[in-house]
């Protein structure tokens, strides 16, 4: 068995030498022209969770078995509402599952209108595929019922089990139903706005985006008061409740700004990701990185002593001998000089000329933000 190491924290020296930072004033971020509705929405306007508990029946074998309790419980309570009598001690098999049921109920669904649902498995079921899921109520957060579930799940994976062997692909227990659930009840919504009111809720708060919304809905409705009461939220108060609603936001939500846009790299150092905006610059720095490797192979020789007829009252037995085998490879650093208002995407292709692993690069950025030299947020997830 072989297993490498690679021992970053510690070691891999992410030293920024020259600390030239001559960290200028932040590099001005680039404006987009954006309609507000690509930003911002209007307040009320939201989806709501719906969460309901069900059976998925014909399954091939692959359902909860009868130790879960409350599956069988369900099972005997389903066929008592057909009629049907039944002790929870004679069910037995695997052809049903207990799932847990959630969707979304958008704003201004009406009853009739179809939405996708979710089912996940809630006991030891391997596998929903090929199930269906009989019907189920979905109810809101008040308890109340607003949409009922049934159909087909769709698993977009697979389990095959063997005697010694499991073959799996996804999470087979987790699948999803298109158009699988009808809306019973409207969705409980009010547009903001207590009368003559209403609010403009920014996506992601920034003064200055919420400061020009204000600026552009007070240049096309000057008989409103606008006010941008903090970075997130904008406050459109009318004289009277304007007769046609609906056209008043379609034109204020189509009105068009100047975004002004965070400079900001985000990384996910679970999977190397690292998404950074065109315009992330960096301060003059210098960036001397090194590695450490650590080789270690394990071997397992067996010591058959001889004699191997004599019986287990000889005392005599062949026992497993761990053998370990280590090598230790510190490479030289490599030293990366980058001018003032070079960016990020600069950085990472350089490091990637240099063949620098992706978490080489996430260890750099890090310590470049530590030291004041990156020109933005850096978001680690």
């Amino acid at each position: 068995m072989r297993r490498t190491v690679w021992a970053y924290a510690a070691t891999a020296c992410v030293w920024l030498l020259a600390v030239t930072l001559v960290c200028a004033a932040a590099q001005p971020t680039r404006a987009a022209e954006v309609k507000i509705k690509d930003i911002a929405r209007i307040g009320g306007v939201r989806e709501n969770p719906l969460t309901g508990y069900g059976l998925v029946f014909g399954l091939a074998g692959s359902g909860d078995s009868v130790r879960n309790r409350a599956t069988v419980q369900s099972i005997a309570n389903t066929l008592m509402h057909f009629g049907v009598n039944v002790e929870e001690a004679d069910i037995a098999g695997r052809n049903v599952a207990a799932v847990i049921v959630t969707a979304k109920l958008p704003p201004f669904a009406e009853p009739g209108q179809q939405i996708d649902i979710q089912v996940a498995s809630s006991g030891d079921a391997r596998s929903l595929d090929g199930g269906t899921l009989m019907v189920t109520p979905l109810l809101g957060p008040d308890g109340r019922l607003y949409a009922t579930a049934q159909g087909a799940i769709s698993v977009g994976g697979y389990r095959f089990d063997g005697a010694t062997a499991t073959a799996r692909k996804n999470h087979p227990t987790v699948g999803r139903i298109p158009s699988g659930a009808t809306i019973e009840r409207a969705s409980p919504l009010r547009v903001s706005g207590d009368g003559d009111r209403l609010n403009v809720l920014l996506n992601e708060a920034d003064f200055t985006n919420a400061d020009r919304i204000a600026t552009a809905i007070r240049a096309a409705a000057p008989g409103a008061v606008v006010d941008a009461e903090h970075a997130g939220k904008v406050v459109v108060r009318y004289a009277r409740r304007p007769a046609d609603l609906v056209a008043e936001i379609a034109r204020l939500e189509n009105l068009v700004i100047e975004q002004q846009r965070r400079a900001r790299v985000v990384i996910n150092e679970r999977t190397g990701t690292i998404v950074s905006g065109a315009d992330v610059r960096l301060g003059a720095v210098s960036i001397s990185h090194g590695g450490l490797r650590v080789d270690i192979r394990d071997e397992y020789a067996v010591s058959q002593p001889e004699g191997v007829l004599l019986g287990p009252a000889s005392g005599v037995a062949s026992v497993v001998v761990p053998r370990t085998r280590m090598r230790v490879e510190e490479p030289d650093a490599s030293l990366l000089r980058m001018p003032e208002g070079a960016t990020v995407a600069d950085l990472v292709a350089a490091m990637r000329a240099l063949r620098m692993g992706t978490r080489d690069v996430i260890a750099v950025l890090q310590s470049i933000k530590a030291a004041g030299a990156l020109d933005g947020e850096l978001w680690i997830q």
